[in-house]
């Protein structure tokens, strides 16, 4: 099979033993989720599938692509699904930046309170040669507003009036102070799609902006991403088979069997050097997402062959509560061969290619991870190029969303998230957080007690 695809050969494995997607019990809902999933894309709740902003986008991005191309830098001022998806690209597609000798335009992602690193790119970069995008959908994020103010003041201290064109706000349409300050600063700015969430917002503006400035190719990006996408928008009636027949409504089944069964952990191991940091927003995705309610499985990151000389030990011999999405391409560059002159212990590598080591290693781990008992989905891609990536993406994002309708939960939206932010809003004294601030002076003062210190 040339194009790409789920290999189900190691996945009903250990305590799963003789189920299969067909048989679970979650695919007997498949009629009640479907009727849920096509009133959510009939409603518009699902942008991410419908892309119901890409011609719009396709109008806009260009011209603003032109306009900042002649500038150096780019700082991305976001946190979360506001950067870890341009990071996932950015180091997918453009790992010229990280090697030796680059001259080309460079991506700067400022996500997190780093007080050294911000300081130190406002010491080394030039605002002139900077173009400075800031990225919140509620435009209230704390940590990005606070680098946008200590940012704009150093714009300001440098440029002058002229600050305001070394300046893109991505955020909502409507509402937010990122809102505000484009319309009363005359900002250029672009949109984040309603009902559009962070971690499902990389390929919107979010994510093809940075990498539309790096010269990747974002249109193969939404592109593929809509390739996946379009066997699910259908009529109401018709979703019951088109899911039958998707590779998302698989994987989600695949899930529920895996929760049910107490693997609690789900390892999204990438064999795809350059898609290493898909993990990171893969977990987010899928943690922020299905983490709900007492539910859910927590996502582990891992990269192959890094972590077969880490956490391999754990994931193998330690607790059986673990799944494991695996990462392959076959038609990746090989690279050099080995020559006739390494010594003689190493000489049945003579007629290998250096990729053919990474082929070998995950093939020697997937096997492993089969052998002791890790239920296994290889998904394999037939190339890694930017239609790939949005392929893959929008395989990931319809997957995730199933599985939070066969859970029962809300996969949109993030409710325990927002507690750790106004309980630190409330620490740095906003008002209207009364209760907030209460529950902190209780919990620092139980925290300041001699009895709960210990030195080391």
């Amino acid at each position: 099979m040339s194009a790409q695809h789920l290999d189900w050969t190691c996945a009903f494995a250990a305590r799963m033993q003789g189920r299969s997607v067909e048989s679970s019990r979650y695919s007997a809902r498949i009629g009640r989720i479907g009727q849920s999933f096509a009133a959510d894309v009939k409603a518009g709740r699902l942008p991410y599938l419908t892309m119901p902003y890409r011609a719009e986008l396709e109008k806009e991005l260009p011209p603003i692509l032109d306009r900042i191309r002649p500038y150096k830098h780019m700082l991305l001022l976001g946190i979360g699904g506001s950067a870890l998806g341009a990071r996932a690209l950015q180091k997918a597609f453009y790992p010229a930046q990280d090697r030796p000798g680059h001259s080309g335009p460079s991506l700067w992602i400022a996500d997190n309170i780093d007080a050294d690193t911000l300081g130190a790119w406002m010491g080394s970069l030039e605002p002139k040669d900077t173009v400075v995008v800031v990225i919140s959908k509620s435009g209230g994020t704390i940590e990005t507003m606070a680098q946008y103010f200590i940012i704009r003041r150093w714009l300001k201290k440098s440029l002058g009036a002229v600050w305001k064109e070394h300046v893109i706000l991505v955020t909502d349409t409507k509402n937010g102070e990122l809102r505000a300050e484009a319309q009363n600063e005359s900002l250029l700015s672009l949109p984040v799609p309603d009902n559009l969430g962070g971690r499902y917002s990389v390929l919107s503006a979010v994510g093809l902006l940075p990498a539309g400035y790096l010269g990747i190719k974002w249109r193969d990006l939404l592109e593929g991403a809509a390739s996946t996408a379009a066997p699910l928008i259908v009529p109401e009636s018709g979703i019951a088979k088109a899911l039958t027949a998707h590779s998302a409504w698989s994987l989600a089944v695949w899930a529920g069997e895996l929760i049910e069964h107490s693997y609690s952990e789900l390892i999204f191991f990438s064999y795809i050097p350059l898609w290493n940091y898909f993990g990171a927003w893969f977990s987010q995705l899928w943690a922020e997402s299905l983490g709900k309610e007492g539910q859910g499985s927590m996502p582990v990151p891992a990269t192959g062959v890094t972590d077969q000389h880490s956490v391999n030990q754990m994931f193998l011999d330690g607790p059986r509560n673990k799944g494991c999405l695996f990462l392959t391409c076959d038609t990746l560059d090989k690279g050099e061969a080995f020559g006739a002159d390494a010594p003689e212990k190493w000489n049945w590598l003579a007629d290998k290619r250096f990729g053919d080591l990474l082929r070998a290693e995950a093939l020697g781990t997937r096997m492993a991870l089969h052998k002791y008992g890790v239920p296994l989905v290889n998904i394999v891609m037939q190339s890694a190029d930017e239609y790939a990536a949005g392929k893959l993406m929008g395989l990931c994002m319809s997957a995730t969303i199933l599985t939070g309708l066969l859970l029962g939960i809300n996969p949109v939206d993030q409710p325990a998230v927002e507690l750790g932010k106004r309980l630190a809003n409330a620490r740095l004294g906003a008002p209207g957080l009364r209760e907030e601030t209460d529950s902190l002076a209780a919990f620092t003062a139980a925290g300041g007690k001699a009895e709960f210190l210990q030195e080391f």
